[in-house]
């Protein structure tokens, strides 16, 4: 039954590993749950608490799709990214309704559900070159590296020189530290569960500290019906929704290609020619989750990068996204006490997973410099620029760019002809 509904394997996992691994997964993406409410609350008309509840929803809907459709261990929410462009920019920014974006989110979904039936994001993803896709699993590791030590406090905003390190004798960052040391030393142990159980003693240790603030355990989840299905079709016919939907659409769409791509590869979850299995399934897990996320109320819902950790754990299949559905469903009751879990906690487990995925940079060619600036590009740029959809962007022009330098026609195919000029004309007009 379990394989027939999760494609879970008990040769490659075990019921206990896809739980925790679960688990682990929400742990570190339920951050969504505390910033998209206070993000949205800046929009009249769309209060916290309705807002937590949609976000809720729509990670369940997205965890539940994937878990039957994509039967792979990925978790989804509204994305980081996605929902600060819906308020900030077409919202604030631009002074569109809060409607008039999520009419736009909802007709990104629609977009993404028929490109996925005619395959067209799958032809996408097989024109990314192999040791391109290699490097996108490197780039994600030292992205979501960099969230953890940023959240914890650990790296901090310097005016002068962009980034700086924070105070680490004290306080968030210490604590993220001493979690850091704890979470590393049960894996080099073989410790099971050891990504989950760091978080946890990293919160409890949080406490004397005064980290961890404990909010309470039960929380009553607000009506969403004041932002259900609340869309604005007056000005779908207008170039500023073109630009809206389009933007919506590159960022959603290669920052799920570079998290599917990344960790499958990562996690071995691919053919002998790098090739996803369900990709299909999964991505329309993905568009299904973002057009029910607008009728939610809530913005764009995409696969979440630090999925990574639960497959760190041993997640392989659809269980441990229905897991996260499940945990998910649960924060929609106990939202106090999930809140209670300090980003300090879960930066330790997004540190070891960044690490765990630079693995595949040893196979990458750098002796090959038309392979090695490109995957080089792509690796450096995602935490740079702090974008996984900017990593991939940078790193096909350049790909295109360096085999035409240097001859190599033979190795690019039209796909990567049209993508690369695609890509170009994206940082040109939007």
């Amino acid at each position: 039954m379990l394989n027939r509904l999760f494609g879970f394997d008990p040769t490659q996992t075990t019921v206990k590993k896809e739980i925790f691994a679960g688990i682990t997964t929400f742990l570190t993406m339920s951050y969504i749950l505390a910033v998209n409410p206070s993000m949205f609350s800046l929009l009249d008309g769309m209060s916290s608490g309705a807002v937590f509840t949609a976000t809720a929803l729509a990670a369940i809907v997205g965890c539940l799709a994937m878990a039957f459709l994509g039967k792979l261990p990925f978790g989804l929410a509204p994305g980081m990214g996605l929902n600060a462009f819906f308020v900030y920019s077409v919202c604030l920014g631009m002074g569109y309704s809060w409607q008039f974006a999520l009419t736009a989110v909802l007709i990104e979904g629609l977009i993404f559900i028929l490109l996925t039936i005619t395959n067209v994001r799958e032809k996408i993803v097989e024109a990314i070159p192999l040791n391109l896709r290699k490097a996108i699993g490197v780039g994600i590791g030292l992205f979501i590296a960099f969230i953890g030590f940023n959240s914890a406090g650990v790296i901090v905003n310097n005016e002068a020189t962009l980034v700086a390190l924070g105070d680490i004798t004290s306080g968030s960052a210490l604590l993220a530290l001493i979690g850091l040391l704890i979470t590393g030393f049960m894996y080099m142990r073989n410790v099971p569960g050891a990504i989950l159980i760091g978080i946890l003693i990293t919160m409890l240790i949080g406490i004397p500290m005064g980290v961890t603030e404990f909010r309470g355990v039960l929380s009553k989840p607000e009506s969403i019906s004041s932002i259900f299905c609340q869309f604005d079709f007056k000005n779908i016919f207008t170039m500023d929704m073109v630009i809206i939907v389009f933007t919506f659409f590159f960022i959603d769409m290669f920052d799920t290609v570079g998290t599917l791509i990344g960790v499958c590869t990562k996690s071995h979850m691919v053919d002998d020619k790098g090739n996803i299995h369900r990709l299909k399934q999964a991505f329309m897990a993905d568009a299904i989750a973002t057009t029910v996320g607008a009728m939610l109320g809530t913005s764009t819902t995409t696969t979440y990068v630090e999925s990574a950790a639960g497959v760190a754990q041993g997640g392989r299949s659809g269980l441990t996204a229905f897991s996260v559905a499940l945990c998910f469903a649960v924060a929609l009751f106990f939202s106090p006490l999930f809140l209670s879990i300090p980003a300090a906690a879960t930066a330790p487990a997004l540190i070891i997973v960044g690490l765990l995925m630079m693995e595949p940079i040893i196979n990458i060619p750098f002796d090959d410099f038309s392979e090695a600036i490109p995957a080089f590009v792509c690796i450096v740029m995602m935490p740079l620029s702090y974008s996984i959809s900017n990593g991939i962007l940078l790193g096909m022009i350049s790909y295109v760019l360096m085999n035409m330098i240097c001859g190599k026609f033979s190795k690019l195919t039209p796909a990567m002809y049209i993508l690369a000029a695609l890509f170009v004309l994206k940082y040109i007009f939007i």
